[in-house]
């Protein structure tokens, strides 16, 4: 448990750091333990996140179905505002959904009753990290879930305002296709971010379960 304010990442990747193929098939890469622990994510925050990219490729829900507990707000960031009404987390309400678009963007249809629209000013890549999160917590949505994809995570932990991440790793290897983590390349392993981390079984998978908090995640 952690009291107060929570920013926590989750991924679900390969041995080899994939979490979907090239074509973007990724159901399911780990398996259904890992996918009741990310359910129980879901039910301990206040919200959980995605970026529209995710959202228009898979089309979730979101919602906690595997495990008992309360409905998070769903939240989509979608800066040009390119997420279609079709999308399910904004035409079904089993839990609301605040759908953040840039200051400018054109957005042609109207919200559903369960939808809330939030216009946020964007930077050269987007919403800033700390931004959204600063804007979640001023609506009482102080607990917050970053699910994905893997860039939308990557940006939130470039931008150091992860308290932890959740790497749900299995036994597979792909050998292509999308990385979970893309970060800033660096020179050498000492500039690596080097977290505390933990260990847990997770079914046939493993769960690194890693401290961003740490001094030493900082790099020089």
């Amino acid at each position: 448990m952690h009291p107060g304010r929570l920013a926590l990442a989750q991924l679900g990747q390969s041995l080899d750091g994939r979490i979907a193929t090239e074509s973007g098939h990724s159901h399911y890469i780990n398996g259904p333990e890992s996918l009741m622990h990310l359910h129980r994510l879901r039910a301990l925050v206040d919200a959980v996140v995605v970026g529209a990219g995710t959202a228009c490729e898979d089309d979730p829900l979101l919602t906690v179905r595997h495990v008992s507990g309360r409905q998070p707000v769903r939240v989509i960031l979608d800066p040009r505002g390119r997420a279609p009404a079709t999308l399910r987390l904004l035409r079904e309400a089993q839990a609301p959904c605040l759908h953040l678009v840039g200051e400018q963007a054109a957005i042609a249809t109207p919200e559903a009753n369960h939808v809330t629209r939030l216009r946020l000013p964007l930077g050269p890549d987007g919403f800033a990290p700390a931004a959204v999160l600063e804007a979640l917590a001023a609506r009482g949505l102080e607990r917050v879930l970053i699910e994905g994809g893997g860039i939308t995570v990557s940006r939130f932990l470039e931008a150091g305002v992860l308290d932890r991440l959740h790497l749900l790793v299995a036994p597979l290897l792909i050998g292509s296709g999308r990385p979970g983590l893309a970060m800033s390349p660096i020179a050498t392993l000492e500039q690596a971010r080097r977290p505390a981390a933990r260990t847990f079984r997770c079914g046939d998978d493993t769960l690194f379960d890693l401290d961003l908090t740490e001094a030493d995640l900082s790099r020089p």
